[in-house]
């Protein structure tokens, strides 16, 4: 992973903060290495705790993008399909963007 500082807003408890900081992460690892899907999903639902409005989420999604070329956009689009598809072992199932879908 490489280092730079986060979009996190300064109002936010230190567990909002770290809720954010995993769900960017798992973000990070979906295209890094992949993840399970469990757990993205729950990093995700964790952070739209904390960030409720799709505003704000983009808001973040962009300087997110902007400082570290990873979408949160595209990784929560991947969960999404592979919400959808049938037979999927939530358990065991890795997510990992392919350079194709990086680029879509």
């Amino acid at each position: 992973m490489k280092n730079y500082q986060y979009p996190i807003d300064l109002d936010w408890s230190n567990e909002d903060i770290v809720h954010v900081i995993t769900f960017l992460n798992a973000v990070e690892s979906t295209y890094e290495q992949g993840i399970l899907f469990e757990k993205f999903q729950q990093a995700y639902n964790q952070f739209k705790e904390v960030v409720p409005s799709k505003s704000q989420e983009k808001q973040i999604g962009k300087k997110f993008e902007d400082i570290s070329g990873y979408s949160i956009y595209r990784a929560v689009q991947l969960m999404r399909t592979k919400l959808k598809e049938e037979n999927l072992n939530k358990k065991t199932q890795i997510m990992h963007l392919t350079m194709e879908q990086r680029r879509k």
